[in-house]
């Protein structure tokens, strides 16, 4: 595990790769192998990188953190026994930096060997996330491939204005909770031009995210594009002014999704716009599911207080793998309210699926295809 915290200028850093600094100025290289690091796929270069991150950060000129070809082009490669990241919560992990850029390169967290002990059954760690962002600001990651990561791939974890662009994230579509890309508690977050396959969602939006931008992502296999889960706890921040648009999901579990388990939560969803999606063989293109439990198992059985309101659906398009369509199955104590579709056009196998709908209000208008039960 590495964790970088508070350099008092920014930083980018170059995985072929680079981690480096937003700055007009001239910019100071430093070089990780200059510090130790042997790039041969096998040392353990943890040290070197963290000398080279205090180096940077003692400089008062914008910086480079600069990660050569080695053996493995461009890539940080975690160790081959997955006990030796798995028992932390986090591999690479940034808390209170501000102006870090991660551009280019790979990192691969060799997930498969932990997801075949957690399918097994025995005694396994829960795994790390590969790259976390918490309490941070002004941050970019862009053209960066996250391989096999074993838990979650990316975290925005408290922060503010943060781009990622043109991110490619790949894992088996049976890997255990190795979502895409998880925000939560973060403002300003734009995610644009990425290619997701995974065993999670390929985008999770937690409790407390306002402002997000999602545009041009390419899903699946994956769970979807999810907000929630929510009420995990009782005092819960809202989500609002979140907005998806041209989307493509390929044989996902979902497509579009908010859910909330079934207990009480001053949590909200709010000013929600999914537009311009695309569905191939999707299980459950349109859904809101306030009774959320994974495989049935110590379900709450009570009622969601997650409230719901102002959500668009507008020209989502496509084929869907299950008879029904769009499901709504909003808290009887909180139901749905402006919900809106509008232009939307699924089948299912070449013949008219269907919608199910429960404590949902809102309207269709223009083509809205299966039949609306609003």
């Amino acid at each position: 595990m590495m964790n970088l915290t508070r350099p008092s200028h920014s930083i980018l850093l170059i995985l072929f790769f680079m981690l480096a600094i937003n700055s007009t100025s001239a910019l100071t290289k430093y070089n990780v192998l200059n510090f130790g690091a042997k790039p041969n796929g096998k040392t353990d270069s943890t040290k070197a990188f963290l000398m080279a991150w205090k180096a940077a950060c003692a400089s008062a000129d914008s910086t480079i953190i600069y990660v050569p070809k080695g053996r493995i082009d461009g890539t940080l490669v975690a160790p081959q026994d997955y006990r030796v990241l798995g028992k932390s919560t986090d591999w690479l992990s940034f808390e209170g930096v501000n102006g870090v850029s991660i551009l280019g390169g790979a990192l691969d967290a060799k997930g498969p060997s932990l997801w075949a002990c957690k399918a097994s059954h025995s005694n396994c760690p829960s795994g790390a996330t590969t790259l976390s962002f918490t309490n941070s600001k002004n941050i970019r990651i862009r053209s960066l491939l996250s391989l096999n990561s074993q838990m979650f791939h990316i975290v925005i974890n408290g922060c503010e204005n943060v781009n990622v662009q043109g991110v490619r994230i790949i894992a088996a579509g049976n890997s255990p909770n190795t979502d895409g890309i998880h925000v939560q508690l973060s403002k300003n977050v734009n995610i644009i031009k990425c290619s997701i396959k995974t065993g999670d969602d390929c985008i999770s939006i937690g409790p407390g995210t306002k402002n997000l931008w999602i545009e041009q992502i390419t899903c699946g296999p994956g769970h979807g594009i999810s907000i929630g889960s929510l009420a995990k706890d009782l005092k819960e921040e809202g989500v609002q002014n979140v907005t998806v648009r041209n989307t493509i999901f390929l044989g996902t579990q979902n497509g579009l999704r908010i859910k909330s388990w079934a207990r009480p939560s001053t949590g909200f969803v709010q000013g929600v716009r999914f537009m311009d999606s695309l569905m191939r063989n999707v299980q459950n293109s349109i859904v809101i599911d306030q009774n959320y439990c994974p495989h049935n198992l110590n379900c709450p059985n009570q009622v969601s207080g997650i409230k719901i309101k102002d959500i668009i659906y507008e020209g989502i398009r496509g084929t869907s793998s299950t008879e029904v369509a769009i499901k709504f199955d909003c808290s009887p104590k909180n139901p749905c309210t402006g919900i809106r579709l509008q232009n939307v056009n699924l089948s299912y196998l070449n013949k008219p699926a269907q919608s199910s709908c429960s404590n949902v209000r809102g309207k269709a208008l223009n083509l809205v295809r299966p039949e609306s039960c609003i």
